[in-house]
């Protein structure tokens, strides 16, 4: 073995208010340049909270330390051969740490070994500086590293894991593995589209699906006879929790039942010479229909199938889409009408962006977050559940669960009896014990109707909320525009880019960030719990090709390389403590050629794999 010494290096970002120091029998262990303290913030369960006695000591010495600090560190890593790819660990061999002053801290910045045998290092090649993030119970530390030995990978007593940190080249092939854009030239108004997904929990717990429908010739309405085709395009992005399988089937099947009930709204309103096209409530009304049939399915259909079967190979087939749950962010847009529908059941998010009088852009939210913090909805849920104080508490259905809406999560949707006559002869879970006149959570989405402007150059972004918890409507439009801007300057040099380039600040306009969470949307809180700090020019870059990359990577950090590289290092479990899993699309509305193809955008998706199939 080798030994690999953790040097301190230093940024300049912010001094520590508390120095959180840790100490060896033989030396000085002090904590590193980056401490991220941990607010689980999603309504889904932390797998990764319980805390041993070591630990224990440590969260108590790193009190206070709730955001990301820049602090020094001096510790030597003893590290073993273990080929063991890109993941290694941290193996203390010195015994318990304690708390250290800053005073000692200060002090304490030459090396310090452990007691151990190591072999020494090979003379005549000069030392490798690699970069190591810490993962703490309660704090995330990342420093550099001198050697080119692997780290070895294991959990000490603290609880802790030492891991090699990406290079920013290998966060940036992260980043880009899962996205994929399309150019359409369908003629109908949408121009391109962009997403991407990067996971937390393994596997990821998010899913999105993207279909055009071309309608036929009986369901064109009197707008629709003058074009030679129309189209219905939907866009949805599913964000699951306590497993995959509820977002796994909205992927496969939501679409569809949606289009099942506007295929039959639309025939009867075209039944009457009369009407042009249906109305809008009947629209809307399909809309809900449709996700609350499918939830039906999942959540009630499922049940009965089980119970008349009595197999449990069945039973795990049928009820594990019921007992995990998931929000759902459907849009809806209809190329003859140039109306875009979009349906909400939970808290993932829909803005969109246009430009303003002023040529900077305007983020308008098309979706309300759907919480047991959005009084809207604790108003509606305690009229529906009179006499149960515990119905919403602390901002839960229940104490229990975050989303209000939702697919799935049949444990607050079943009866009592029903839960444990399933979990006595199959599986399950245990009812809350506050539950008493279920069904606590509905699919049913709030559907909201936009008049889209293709002339001027709309966009819509759809994202899970482990976007929202980072960046505001305003700032994940801001990066939009400016991603446009550097696109637009890439490809002539001129025009509007230039003109807001010399700007300071992202292109938009800056007024609704005062109301933001008084109203029941989730502010970022992710920025507080990391301490980002700095103005737009100081946090925000352009580097992406994907649009959709591009606001993840300035969502992770931006030009902050490190905080990037040591929130895409954090393997699940741990990173689920700093970060959701991320699923972010954007949509862009214009006037382009009708080739009638949709095409991978090859410069900015991950694989040239065929566009997915229509309905």
């Amino acid at each position: 073995m080798r030994r690999a010494a953790v040097r301190a290096f230093r940024t300049a970002r912010l001094v520590p208010r508390n120095s959180t120091s840790l100490r060896t029998r033989s030396g000085a262990f002090q904590s590193a340049s980056y401490a991220l303290g941990i607010r689980n913030s999603s309504g889904r369960a932390d797998p990764t909270t319980k805390t041993t006695p070591a630990s224990t000591k440590i969260a108590a010495a790193s009190k206070g330390a709730s955001s990301m600090y820049i602090r020094r560190f001096s510790v030597a890593v003893v590290s073993g051969l273990v080929g063991y790819g890109a993941w290694y660990t941290y193996k203390y061999q010195a015994g318990d740490f304690n708390g250290q002053s800053i005073a000692q801290a200060q002090q304490s910045r030459g090396l310090t070994t452990s007691p151990t045998l190591y072999a020494p290092p090979p003379t005549g090649t000069p030392d490798v500086e690699r970069k190591a993030v810490i993962v703490g119970a309660d704090n995330l530390y990342t420093g550099a590293i001198t050697g080119d030995g692997p780290i070895s990978k294991d959990t000490d007593e603290s609880g802790r894991k030492v891991l090699e940190m990406l290079t920013p080249d290998q966060a940036t092939q992260k980043l880009r593995r899962n996205e994929e854009s399309y150019l359409v030239g369908r003629g109908q108004g949408v121009v391109r589209y962009d997403v991407v997904q990067i996971p937390s929990n393994d596997p990821i717990e998010d899913d999105h699906v993207e279909k055009i429908i071309e309608l036929p010739q009986g369901l064109a309405t009197a707008a629709a006879a003058q074009n030679s085709s129309s189209d219905w395009m939907f866009w949805g992005v599913f964000d699951g929790h306590s497993g995959w399988t509820t977002s796994a089937k909205l992927r496969q099947v939501l679409v569809s039942f949606v289009a099942r009930e506007l295929n039959s709204t639309y025939k009867a309103a075209l039944a009457d010479p009369s009407v042009d096209s249906p109305s809008s409530e009947a629209i809307e009304a399909a809309i809900k229909t449709g996700f609350n049939r499918l939830d039906h399915e999942i959540v009630h259909e499922s049940v009965e199938k089980v119970l008349k079967s009595k197999s449990k190979l069945i039973a795990a087939e049928l009820l594990a889409p019921a007992l995990s749950g998931s929000c759902a962010l459907l849009s809806f847009y209809d190329s003859n009408t140039k109306l875009l529908r979009v349906a909400c059941t939970g808290d993932s998010r829909a803005v969109l962006g246009r430009r303003g009088d002023s040529g900077k852009w305007v983020a308008t939210p098309l979706s309300v977050d759907q919480t047991g913090s959005n009084p809207d909805e604790e108003a509606r849920m305690r009229k529906q559940h009179p006499g149960e104080p515990n119905v919403i508490r602390n901002g839960r259905v229940l104490g229990g669960l975050e989303p209000s809406r939702a697919f799935g999560d049949a444990t607050y949707k079943w009866s009592r009896e029903v839960s444990e006559r399933l979990k006595q002869s199959y599986f399950g879970r245990t009812p809350s014990q506050l539950l008493r006149t279920p069904p606590y959570v509905t699919a049913e989405p709030v559907v909201t109707t936009t008049k889209i402007q293709p002339e001027r150059g709309d966009f819509v972004v759809m994202a899970t909320d482990g976007l929202w918890e980072m960046l505001t409507n305003e700032e994940v439009v801001g990066l939009v525009g400016q991603w446009i801007e550097k696109q637009s300057g890439e490809s002539n040099g001129s025009s509007w880019a230039k003109m807001f380039s010399q700007q300071k600040g992202l292109p938009v306009e800056q007024g609704g960030k005062k109301s933001e969470g008084k109203n029941g949307q989730k502010t970022p809180i992710r920025q507080q719990q990391w301490g980002v700090k700095g103005g737009e020019m100081e946090r925000f870059v352009v580097e992406d090709k994907n649009v959709a990359t591009h606001l993840v990577r300035n969502a992770l950090g931006g030009k902050d390389k490190d905080m990037v590289c040591a929130l895409l290092t954090l393997p699940a479990p741990y990173s689920r403590r700093y970060r959701d899993d991320l699923t972010v699309e954007v949509i862009f509305f214009g006037n382009s050629d009708k080739s009638g193809d949709v095409v991978v955008n090859k410069e900015a998706s991950a694989s040239a794999a065929e566009p997915k199939a229509k309905l």
